[in-house]
């Protein structure tokens, strides 16, 4: 599995997205897109939104995309009991 999050220095929720992670022991990768407009524009075509956090959560042979910060959903993505 691989977790893969976009964010921004200032996103308060992103923030509360990547405490979960370490919280439940996640491994991920993050993309400050605040100082990177190719990875912003990458973010905004895959994803269709201009906001953070986004998260795509890839399982082989799935992807899921999150948008937001998201408790349920990140659990149900990562198979993580609340």
């Amino acid at each position: 599995m691989k977790v893969t999050i976009y964010t921004t220095k200032t996103c308060g929720y992103c923030k509360a997205t990547k405490e979960f992670f370490t919280e439940h022991d996640v491994p991920f990768t993050e993309i400050d897109v605040s100082n990177d407009q190719a990875q912003a524009r990458a973010m905004i075509e895959r994803s269709g939104q201009m906001g953070v956090p986004v998260i795509l959560v890839e399982k082989k042979p799935n992807e899921q995309m999150i948008i937001g910060y998201d408790r349920e959903a990140l659990a149900t993505a990562l198979d993580i009991s609340l």
